[in-house]
């Protein structure tokens, strides 16, 4: 509707430009918003404002040219000029009536656009460590960021989903010495654990894998293992020191070869497992970009020379420096350490000039909140490498924290002691999980509550958003049970009966899907959708409750069923785009 007025306007804006009120190569954008309140019309616009000034006329003179130069439509029964110049519209009934039609006639397309023209658009979401099996937190991470692609995609844009998976650098070596000390217990070789390995039960079930592949032939004892190496933190030493000893004593004892067949079996192990986790979680990927290939391919070695040419990077006691104070860092970042060794920071500016030069015109990174300060380096990184730093947009995703019986679940992951992703989904089930991921901005704090999200009542949104979708559904089996059938040509005549004071606001609300759609694509913002939907569902059983649909006359019984038909599949639509079924009974 709002795009039907927008053109109007734009007609009549065309025909003040032929009659020379406004210059003829002057362009503006013409906005149309729904009024706070009705009795003012239901959109307005303040397009004499904007003109003013270029047409050197008030803006109320300007309006009443525009409203006198409006082509007639049967939609708009009429318009009026407020305040300074505002231009309001009034809706006829058969406008509302209309979107009904439109949303029957378009199904499961209505409610999409092709606004975004086919942009390309990377969405990189979770990206977890592949250093164990996903957890609540990173559950609320991959609810948010499949929403977001998934509306970007409603609304026209060509979106690329990816996975960036961290299969280099320090915090897997620590994931591979962790498994061989495991597999070592199972050799029966009796080491102390250290402090700063991963010591979930995944970790025994990678080294149980590798005792089986190859028995006792990769087993050292506790003198080789432990020789000369930096004392624990319980035992008052540095666990930093302490780990990074033992990840190179592993990798000495093993040899390359050995040493790359354990950290790849720790590596696609859990791998393999997140992918499952995500797949059943309705969470798809078009690619899985890895680390390791950066470094491979040589794009680490091009982006740092691609930095030391344009003067960005200094060499300081022995390690490589990139000047991110230049561009508003709170200090320089090294990318290059004093052994040769490239640290993640170079990697993750590899990655952002790969995603660049593969063409996107944006890049949209999501990431947990404990990420905020790495934005502006990156963005600084960007910049020194002559790329547009604003076609990257970050988002920040906080924590989700678990609550049970009112209490709040403790979480550590190293320690292992962490609800995992698929424990949750096992308890509340996917719709849930999905619905109250997004139910709150990203950038706020979360608290689930899963006695809340397994409940079947009415303060369980997603809930009593199915239970309306059910209830549609019930409804056209009651019509079968009673031998009457659906005439939706009879029920497009007769919108005319539908006058109640539920039906008008379930038709006005109805017509909102669309720009709800776009708005939370646009702004990233999938929790307005969810509210959206809460509400349908409000006064879908409000109106339920309050009117027969099934009744005598056939003209307004299908009329009430063509509009129970349209809510259905403005709910299924909905549910769709958030990733949450819409089931026919329950």
């Amino acid at each position: 509707m709002k795009q039907q007025l927008a053109q109007l306007l734009a007609q009549a804006y065309a025909a003040l430009q032929s009659q020379g009120m406004i210059p003829v190569d002057h362009a503006v954008d013409i906005l149309v918003e729904r009024t706070r309140d009705r009795s003012h019309g239901d959109f307005a616009s303040n397009l004499a404002m904007i003109l003013a000034k270029v047409a050197q006329r008030k803006p109320r003179d300007i309006a009443e040219a525009l409203v006198a130069a409006l082509p007639q439509v049967a939609q708009v029964s009429k318009v009026e000029i407020a305040g300074p110049g505002f231009i309001n519209f009034h809706l006829s009934r058969d406008a509302w009536h209309g979107v009904v039609g439109e949303i029957l006639e378009r199904g499961a397309d209505y409610g999409r656009s092709e606004m975004g023209q086919g942009q390309p658009v990377q969405v990189e979401f979770v990206s977890a460590n592949p250093t164990g099996p996903l957890h609540v937190g990173h559950g609320r991470g991959a609810a948010y960021g499949a929403t977001v692609a998934d509306l970007l995609h409603a609304v026209g844009f060509n979106v690329h989903r990816e996975y960036y998976v961290n299969d280099a650098g320090r915090q897997m070596d620590i994931l591979a010495t962790s498994v061989f000390l495991r597999y070592l217990e199972l050799a029966g070789v009796e080491l102390p654990f250290p402090s700063n390995g991963y010591q979930g039960d995944y970790v025994w079930d990678i080294g149980a894998t590798l005792h089986r592949n190859h028995g006792n032939d990769w087993a050292f004892g506790p003198e080789e293992m432990l020789r000369d190496i930096p004392v624990d933190a319980p035992a008052g030493g540095d666990k930093e020191e302490h780990i990074d000893a033992l990840i190179a004593r592993s990798k000495q004892l093993l040899g390359p070869q050995r040493y790359r067949e354990l950290f790849d079996e720790g590596l696609n192990s859990i791998l393999a497992n997140i992918r499952q986790d995500l797949k059943e979680f309705g969470v798809e990927y078009d690619e899985w970009f890895s680390e390791r290939s950066l470094t491979e391919s040589g794009a680490v070695d091009q982006a740092i020379e691609r930095l030391k040419a344009s003067g960005h990077v200094y060499e300081q006691e022995g390690a490589l420096w990139f000047r991110s104070t230049e561009f508003g860092d709170e200090k320089d970042r090294v990318v290059v350490r004093e052994n040769g060794q490239k640290t993640y920071f170079a990697s993750d500016i590899a990655y952002h000039m790969n995603k660049l030069e593969r063409g996107y015109a944006r890049v949209i990174d999501i990431w947990g909140a404990d990420h905020h300060g790495y934005v502006p380096r990156v963005k600084a990184a960007l910049t020194a490498l002559g790329d547009d730093p604003a076609k990257l947009d970050v988002l920040l995703v906080q924590f989700a924290i678990l609550y049970r019986g009112g209490e709040k679940m403790q979480m550590s992951t190293r320690s292992g002691e962490f609800v995992t992703l698929r424990e949750l989904r096992q308890e509340v089930g996917n719709d849930a999980a999905r619905f109250f991921y997004v139910m709150r901005k990203c950038e706020q704090h979360m608290d689930f509550d899963l006695d809340l999200a397994k409940s079947q009542s009415n303060d369980n949104p997603v809930y009593y958003i199915q239970y309306a979708h059910a209830r549609v559904m019930s409804v056209f089996r009651q019509l079968a049970e009673k031998g009457m059938t659906w005439d939706r040509e009879q029920g497009a005549q007769g919108m005319h009966l539908l006058h109640e004071s539920h039906e008008e606001a379930l038709l006005v609300n109805l017509s909102r899907y669309p720009e709800m759609v776009e708005a939370a694509a646009l702004n990233h913002e999938p929790h307005h959708l969810a509210h959206y939907l809460r509400e349908l569902a409000n006064e879908f059983h409000t109106y339920y409750n309050a009117h027969q649909f099934l009744v005598g006359d056939p003209a307004l019984r299908n009329a009430r069923l063509n509009l129970i038909q349209a809510l259905r599949q403005v709910l299924a639509n909905g549910l769709g785009l958030l990733g949450v079924s819409a089931p026919d009974s329950m």
